[in-house]
């Protein structure tokens, strides 16, 4: 299964349940993961999105590490299976 398949099926279950997950780019910091996800009441999480079975390179790994230490939650989905589960996660923060 395809990365974009994943990544497509997150954005379109965020926006049902009345959220966003927009693509998040950090020029000049490599590594940062795929998506910011964006609940109301201020409720957000980084998810990295990734092909079925892969896992985050180690510079992501490090970058995954660093958000968590500065209290942040982040996700790593490979199967469309994960969404339901990380979204209630992160609406229920």
């Amino acid at each position: 299964m395809r990365e974009s398949f994943v990544e497509k099926k997150l954005t379109t279950e965020a926006k049902k349940r009345g959220g966003l997950a927009v693509k998040f780019v950090s020029p000049g910091l490599d590594g940062v993961p795929d998506r910011l996800v964006l609940f109301p009441g201020g409720r957000l999480a980084f998810v990295e999105l990734k092909a079925l079975g892969k896992k985050m390179r180690p510079l992501q790994q490090l970058r995954a590490r660093q958000l968590i230490a500065l209290g942040f939650q982040v996700y790593t989905i490979d199967k469309p299976e994960m969404i339901g589960g990380v979204l209630d996660e992160i609406q229920s923060a």
